[in-house]
């Protein structure tokens, strides 16, 4: 069997090379020798980013200094940042994957791709940016922020494809309406990571801007966006199995779980020289997709990612995800893509405030009591809705918030 080859080998170079690791299966008492069958590897231990923060700054490195010709880091917003050290061979390797998102969008080397992500240490805009080289398309760097000259880049330079959040995709839609200047742009795609976004948002981006939409997913530790890629049948999300393996486990119970069922994503990676991960909880919460896509590709799906397992809040014994609430207003006439849920505790209970936008001359109280009795039947919980006004919650250049707890502040 490949994959088990392939993890063995992975398994052995982290036991050769990695002093990470080797500390990792001093502890569980395990040696790459012992890995002949999948059950034999589903015993090795997982990887969470609290390790890799422990192993803060270059912990992580399994090659001498001279291979490394690059680093990059998460944000570190909620703790001490990773960093991760890539070799040539990664760098490549990514640009490949990367490239192949791209063809698996429809792009060529005739496409113009403008580039509105983060540079520096995030991985986000110099990934799309060398994925674009390796396919051979015209990259225009932007970068965040500056959204007058965002519009100007794309109506002057003629951009083809959009690649950004999917929060700053809606902002730049709202400012292209309200200039009118859908008649002057020539976009076609949009390649959107970084964040989950729902149906509403999705279907307000491709109508207001006349084009076709790509999730496209990936994360610092595992390479870089551009992982995985929906195809234009859009039913799941392609990820490279010669490059990782993917597993889906029960966050809770840490063990698989049925083929087809909602879990926890878990990577690993075959080829990464910098930084190999084993078992890597990636707390994103998606499904495999069994069956052939009708596109016709060898490489596997996993769902579009609804949440992650620490983004969600329990409120009086249920869990909510962001991605419950989008399913839940995208079935609502009237309520537009953007909201925002507050918990509270007041007056001696927990209690949700569930703030959304409707469109101009929407009953306020007949979407409010639908939007209430949908939650309490799919979630089974009872929320406080509050409807608004088109643009009356904020945007965002980046990732858009959708859950505030505030019970523990």
């Amino acid at each position: 069997m490949e994959t088990l080859k392939n993890l063995q080998g992975l398994v052995s170079r982290l036991e050769e090379k990695s002093p990470f690791y080797q500390q990792r299966f001093k502890e569980a008492g395990v040696a790459a020798a012992d890995i002949h069958t999948m059950a034999d590897f589903e015993k090795l231990p997982f990887t969470d980013k609290s390790d890799l923060r422990n192993s803060y700054p270059l912990g992580l490195q399994a090659v001498p200094d001279s291979e490394v010709v690059r680093i990059h880091s998460s944000s570190g917003t909620t703790g001490t940042p990773v960093i991760i050290p890539y070799t040539a061979k990664d760098v490549e390797d990514w640009a490949i994957m990367f490239s192949r998102c791209y063809q698996y969008a429809g792009m060529t080397n005739e496409d113009r791709i403008q580039i509105t992500p983060g540079y520096g240490l995030w991985t986000a805009g110099i990934g799309f940016q060398a994925g674009a080289e390796k396919l051979g398309a015209m990259a225009i760097p932007m970068g965040p922020g500056n959204t007058q000259k965002q519009l100007q880049m794309m109506v002057d330079l003629k951009t083809t494809v959009l690649a950004s959040t999917s929060s700053y995709a809606l902002l730049l839609a709202e400012e292209v309406a309200r200039q009118n200047l859908s008649g002057k742009l020539h976009l076609t795609k949009g390649i959107f990571g970084s964040e989950r976004w729902g149906e509403k948002m999705r279907n307000r981006i491709e109508t207001e801007l006349g084009i076709e939409l790509f999730d496209i997913y990936g994360l610092t530790e595992i390479y870089g966006p551009g992982i995985s890629i929906d195809c234009p049948e859009h039913q799941g999300m392609h990820y490279w199995s010669d490059y990782l393996y993917f597993e889906i486990i029960d966050p809770e119970t840490l063990k698989p779980v049925p083929m087809g069922d909602f879990g926890e994503l878990v990577i690993s990676t075959f080829k990464k020289e910098g930084a190999p991960l084993l078992r890597y909880r990636t707390h994103d919460i998606t499904r495999f997709i069994p069956e052939p896509c009708p596109c016709g590709s060898v490489h596997p799906r996993h769902d579009r990612i609804v949440g992650r397992s620490d983004d969600m809040v329990k409120v009086k014994g249920v869990n909510i995800y962001p991605g419950q609430i989008d399913e839940i207003l995208k079935n609502v006439d009237g309520v537009s893509s953007e909201y925002l849920a507050t918990v509270d505790h007041k007056e001696g209970k927990d209690c949700v405030f569930l703030s959304f936008e409707i469109l101009a001359g929407v009953d306020q109280a007949r979407v409010e009591k639908e939007v209430k009795n949908s939650f309490k039947s799919r979630v089974g919980l009872s929320i406080i809705p509050i409807a608004s006004p088109m643009g009356s919650l904020p945007r965002s250049e980046k990732k858009s918030v959708r859950i505030v707890d505030h019970r523990f502040a």
